[in-house]
């Protein structure tokens, strides 16, 4: 059993553990509260933009101004996976590199093979993971440190041009998308080429009138989707952080409750050894001065 000295030391140790986990749970749940806000804001703008592009899309899928659309061989394969710049967040960062490992080991399996699955990384927990098993071609760790709605549309833009030019046949986003502070739901959702609706043109014509035509309107809305889609995903894992960290500082500072409540009784079993060893000492030394 250890000594006294031994344990109090431990006690402390833990203690002060428990205040910087029981400090970072407030900090994020304060962080987490704005970031909701902000997807709350979003999503609704997201979906519907979305859904009037997917409508068009299906009808424009001939037309040259769909060069976002289309089915494509799928030769060449950019994955871009969305974590965080810090950790102690439980296995927020690790569900993502765990899949796209799953990918480039499942379906893009061939593309991994002939050398033409990238990955763009975003932040440097997914950064530093990724680099040491897939082919990385960038980073935007920086994106956290000012993060809005200017800085993710030049990366999409990038993105955008690339995909144009024959860089890459499909792109896909990898990320948690928040559910609640407890729930995080790992998802990875194509985002090139942009997915469409089967929707029948009657309905799209009761529902929408189009000035000056639709292929003006893909034109500018495509671009504008895909910003807010990409910004979405973005919010999404920053609320999918805050939420995974609040919860693993809230099991933390509860085991070192714990840890501290069996450290103690520890201590007390050996404080009372120690005072009964003393005690018999005491009493031996007498019994032997008796006789």
């Amino acid at each position: 059993m250890a000594n006294l000295k031994e344990i109090r030391t431990r006690i402390s140790s833990v203690e002060k553990t428990k205040q910087v986990t029981a400090a970072m749970k407030m900090v994020s749940a304060a962080k987490l509260k704005k970031a909701q806000d902000a997807i709350v804001q979003i999503r609704p703008y997201a979906d519907k933009l979305q859904e009037i592009l997917g409508s068009l899309s299906g009808s424009l899928s001939d037309s040259e101004e769909n060069i976002y659309g289309g089915e494509r061989k799928t030769d060449k394969v950019l994955l871009v996976a969305i974590t965080s710049n810090k950790g102690l967040c439980g296995a927020f960062n690790s569900n993502v590199f765990k899949r796209v490992n799953e990918l480039a080991r499942g379906v893009y399996s061939k593309q991994k093979s002939a050398g033409n699955l990238k990955v763009l990384a975003i932040g440097k927990q997914g950064f530093k993971d990724l680099s040491k098993v897939q082919d990385v071609i960038g980073h935007h760790n920086e994106l956290f440190d000012d993060m809005n709605f200017e800085n993710t549309s030049a990366i999409v833009n990038s993105i955008m041009e690339e995909y144009v030019a024959g860089a890459y046949d499909r792109v896909e986003l990898v990320y948690n998308r928040f559910k609640n502070a407890g729930v995080q739901i790992l998802t990875n959702e194509q985002f090139l080429p942009i997915l469409t609706e089967e929707a029948d043109d009657s309905k799209a014509q009761a529902d929408y009138i189009f000035e000056p035509g639709k292929e003006a309107i893909v034109g500018e809305l495509i671009p504008k989707s895909l910003k807010t889609q990409f910004f979405g995903a973005i919010l999404d894992s920053i609320a999918s952080e805050h939420g995974a960290r609040m919860t693993s500082m809230h099991k933390a500072t509860d085991n070192a409750s714990d840890l501290i409540q069996d450290l103690k009784l520890h201590y007390n079993q050996a404080r009372q050894a120690a005072i009964t060893n003393e005690i018999l000492e005491i009493v031996s030394g007498a019994n032997a001065l008796a006789q």
